[in-house]
């Protein structure tokens, strides 16, 4: 297998690997108003998370910044807690995304936080390489189809309760925005680290 193609790989189980539910819980909570007719504004809103993170994720990879392991994975579960923390108080008009609202600015620059958080793994496979360029943009494109594909089960599951359920969108955005801050204030409480 390639280079290109090892990395890409990595990237991509990185992301969907449950032991790193985090991640995919930030991507939940992300996309929790949206339903599966607003793909593209969910395509533009993960986009942002990548470029967020690859920014971070290169910064951190070639030793231009470098941040506690332990307070990157504390602010990992607080970006997780303000998004679904937010969620929780959307009016009903606020459930129908716009062209911009701030789950996009979260994605941006919650993804640089996330980027740190990534540049661990990385770092520890990229020691043996003489190029960092192939193996960060393959790292990255797999990190994107994985967000991805965990964003299009979602959105099925969400078109599966709300459209053919009933489900309201307020209550599908009540239960999944509660659920992913309760489970990020335990990250939290379990991550501090002072």
């Amino acid at each position: 297998m390639s280079q290109f193609g090892i990395y890409f790989d990595l990237g991509r189980e990185h992301i969907l690997d449950i032991n790193g539910y985090d991640h995919i819980l930030f991507v939940i909570a992300l996309c929790v108003i949206y339903q599966l007719q607003d793909w593209k504004k969910v395509l533009i809103l993960v986009t942002a998370f990548t470029i967020g993170h690859s920014i971070t994720l290169a910064l951190s990879t070639l030793q231009i910044v470098n941040f506690r392991t332990d307070i990157v994975e504390f602010l990992i579960t607080v970006t997780i807690f303000i998004t679904a923390f937010v969620n929780l108080f959307r009016t009903k008009s606020a459930l129908t995304p716009s062209n911009f609202n701030i789950n996009y600015f979260f994605a941006l620059f919650f993804g640089l936080i996330h980027g740190l958080g990534f540049s661990t793994y990385l770092k520890s496979m990229l020691g043996r390489e003489d190029s960092i360029v192939t193996p960060l943009l393959a790292f990255n494109l797999g990190l994107e189809l994985g967000q991805l594909i965990i964003v299009l089960f979602f959105m099925v599951g969400a078109f599966v309760f709300v459209s053919l359920f009933n489900v309201s969108r307020r209550d599908w955005n009540l239960v999944i925005s509660s659920a992913v801050a309760g489970i990020a204030l335990t990250l939290m409480i379990d991550a501090r680290f002072w």
